[in-house]
């Protein structure tokens, strides 16, 4: 229904990689911008490196988050027309599949199974889940190696993730692709107070309740 907010997740068969390199990232990207459109999808140039002069889109849904990881992805979507959300989600996966088996001249399934789509309804999932998909890119990396202010640096910089897009936008080119007010307001947190509830699950035993207390 309008209004509901879901957090949605997909990986590879057999846990393979979905993105071989960065072109097959930014296509992914692409389409989170190009299929969030009623009726057909938008036409852009695929060569462009940006969507800052991408044309208007009719959304079906707002994207409050998005991470994409080698063999998975997670996204926080907010449902602007009923049935937006599952449009959506199979429209992304439909299209990278296709992509992904012309590149690679394959055939055949690349997620895993349907993604899974999970309406955010009770008090853990508005605490957590957030957080959980802007911290899930520490899985590459070694958590013991980095300090606090690192892993800050790290978020702030991986640029397949909408994190650059809240917190370090002179270097974010997919700034028009998530609703960043829209996230604020329905989470009731602000910049300063996200951020200091973020740094808490930085320590590896607190990352790992934090995964325990998303799932």
């Amino acid at each position: 229904m309008v209004g509901d907010i879901y957090h949605i997740c997909n990986r590879g068969v057999r846990k393979e990689k979905i993105f071989d390199n960065d072109s097959d990232y930014f296509r992914f990207v692409l389409n989170l911008y190009r299929l969030n459109n009623k009726g057909e999808s938008l036409r852009i140039n695929s060569h462009r490196k940006s969507v800052d002069s991408f044309p208007e889109q009719d959304k079906i849904v707002e994207i409050l988050k998005w991470t994409l990881l080698p063999n998975h992805y997670h996204l926080l979507l907010y449902e602007k027309v009923d049935g937006g959300v599952l449009e959506f989600v199979k429209r992304l996966g439909n299209s990278f599949t296709k992509y992904i088996n012309i590149k690679r001249e394959a055939s055949g399934y690349l997620f895993q199974n349907s993604a899974r789509i999970i309406q955010i309804t009770n008090n853990r999932h508005f605490l957590y889940i957030p957080f959980y998909i802007d911290l899930n890119i520490f899985d590459l990396i070694k958590k013991s190696d980095f300090t606090e202010n690192k892993k800050l640096e790290f978020l702030k910089n991986y640029k397949w993730s909408s994190f650059r897009d809240y917190f370090n936008k002179n270097t974010s080119e997919f700034s028009r692709i998530i609703n960043e007010d829209l996230f604020y307001e329905n989470f009731d947190i602000t910049p300063e107070d996200y951020l200091k509830e973020l740094g808490g699950f930085f320590k590896e035993r607190e990352y790992d309740k934090l995964v325990d207390l998303a799932g």
